[in-house]
C-alpha cells in the first residue's frame, strides 16, 4: 500500500509494533473521551473504543489508512467479569495488581481500520497468567511507574515480564498490537 497511514494512538509500545509493518506513517491522537456505552458487553469495550479512536481521526483524513486500537484486561471478580483499563493511582495499580496475583486474565486488543470511508475493525484476545505475587514484589513493580500508563497496571514487554507465569495467544496482542493479524488485516482491506 503506498498510502498516508496514520496511527490515532500516543502509545509509544503501538508506534515501535507499526513500524514492523510500516516505516513510514503519521501519528494523531484521536480528541475522544474513552467512554463504553451503556449496554455494550464489556468484551467488546477494546473494539469499540479503538473504532471511536480511528474514526474520530479518519473524518479529517478520509484519503488515509487510520489504525486505531485499544487494549483491556479483563478478569473475573465477585462473579462477574470486568475490565481493568489504566490505574488512575499508585495504589489503584497496586489493587489491579493484587487482583491478577496467581490467576489468569484475558487482554483482549480491539483495532479499526479506517480508510476511504470503510471501516473494519476485530479484536484480538490472550489469557495470561501471574505468579502469586508478594506485598513486596507489588509495591516494587508499581515504584517502578511502569504501571500507570498501562491496562491491568502492567506491561509484559518491560520488568512486567517477571509478573508472567505464562501465555496462551500472540504477545504483541498483550502488548498492545496485534501486528502479524493487523498486517494481514491491511493486506485484505487492499
Amino acid at each position: 500500500m503506498s498510502k498516508k497511514v496514520i496511527l490515532a494512538s500516543a502509545s509509544p509500545r503501538r508506534r515501535e509494533l507499526l513500524r514492523w509493518i510500516y516505516q513510514d506513517f503519521d501519528i494523531q491522537v484521536a480528541d475522544i473521551e474513552e467512554i463504553v456505552p451503556e449496554g455494550l458487553p464489556i468484551g467488546e469495550a477494546p473494539e469499540y473504543l479503538a473504532c471511536a479512536k480511528a474514526q474520530a481521526v479518519a473524518g479529517a483524513h478520509p484519503e488515509a489508512l487510520v489504525i486505531g486500537s485499544d487494549t483491556g484486561v479483563f478478569v473475573e471478580k465477585d462473579g462477574e467479569m470486568q475490565m481493568l483499563g489504566k490505574p488512575h493511582t499508585e495504589e489503584e495499580a497496586k489493587e489491579m495488581l493484587r487482583l491478577l496475583s496467581g490467576r489468569r486474565h484475558v487482554v483482549k486488543t480491539g483495532c479499526c481500520l479506517c480508510y476511504q470511508n470503510v471501516k473494519y475493525a476485530f479484536t484480538e484476545e490472550a489469557e495470561v497468567e501471574f505468579y502469586p505475587l508478594s506485598e513486596q514484589e507489588i509495591q516494587e513493580y508499581v515504584a517502578t511507574g511502569d504501571s500507570m500508563d498501562k491496562a491491568g497496571a502492567y506491561g509484559i514487554q518491560g520488568c512486567g515480564a517477571l509478573l508472567v507465569k505464562g501465555i496462551i495467544g500472540d504477545f504483541y496482542t498483550v502488548m498492545g498490537l496485534p501486528v502479524a493479524r493487523l498486517k494481514r488485516e491491511i493486506e485484505r482491506l487492499g
